[in-house]
């Protein structure tokens, strides 16, 4: 006699052996892929850097000469061992007179100041040992009103662009990345009304932003930076936690 209690309720169908070895092969891949691509860049860069650097070295001094192969990394550790040498004598009296100096002289050359000029901006910018680094994710509505987008508040808008923009509102500089290629975007000044700070890392925003939505913060991150942002910001007035005010005698 037919069960209906088995129609209503019927038994998973058990997956094959195939389907098994498929989803196996997919987690294999999940967890080999991050670890794989992060060693061909490691090792890719480094080879770019060596191939850069030991033209310089004489070959006497190379590690080809005693070991019979070229051994990767030594460009990289050659560089790192000039860069702070380098880095040791601009700190000094000689070595700053001879770059101001030398940037006296590429301020007279047209082409080669425009370059160098672009370039000293964006190392200083990338590499400068200061907090001014994007800090806060953000939402502006982009391109239109109604539609959000991500951004990375920079700091407040200053000189000429703060005269000249008629607000009497607070402006910040907020850069809003492309997906998937956060490193190109938008400079937009937006009054700090029409900006939402997130609570999330610029870490979890720019992880967002290179996955196109599918890469959100965990639940548990998520509670540690409300967590954090609970303690660090000033209570809001009237709420439930104050105190009342006490009436005089």
């Amino acid at each position: 006699m037919h069960n209906l209690q088995d129609d209503l309720n019927p038994k998973p169908k058990r997956r094959g052996f195939f389907a098994g070895l498929r989803a196996n092969f997919l987690t294999g891949l999940v967890v080999i892929a991050p670890i794989a691509v992060t060693l061909w860049l490691i090792w890719t860069v480094v080879g770019w850097i060596d191939g850069w650097v030991l033209p310089f070295v004489p070959m006497e001094y190379r590690p080809k000469q005693y070991i019979g192969i070229d051994l990767r990394g030594v460009g990289l550790i050659i560089f790192l061992i000039f860069a702070v040498l380098v880095g040791w004598l601009a700190k000094g009296l000689i070595g700053r007179t001879f770059i101001h100096w030398a940037e006296n002289l590429v301020d007279r050359t047209p082409v080669v100041r425009s370059i160098y000029n672009g370039l000293k901006q964006i190392a200083e910018t990338v590499f400068a040992q200061t907090d001014q680094s994007f800090d806060r994710a953000c939402l502006i509505e982009y391109p239109r009103k109604g539609i959000w987008a991500i951004g990375f508040i920079s700091t407040d808008a200053k000189g000429e662009i703060n005269s000249r923009i008629l607000n009497d509102q607070k402006i910040v500089s907020v850069f809003l990345p492309t997906t998937p290629n956060p490193t190109s975007g938008f400079l937009l000044f937006v009054p700090q009304v029409d900006v939402i700070e997130l609570e999330m890392s610029v870490e979890d925003a720019a992880k967002l932003v290179i996955s196109a939505g599918l890469v959100y913060p965990s639940k548990k991150d998520a509670e540690n930076a409300v967590k954090e942002h609970s303690l660090i910001a000033p209570p809001v007035a009237g709420s439930d936690n104050d105190e009342a005010p006490k009436k005089d005698a």
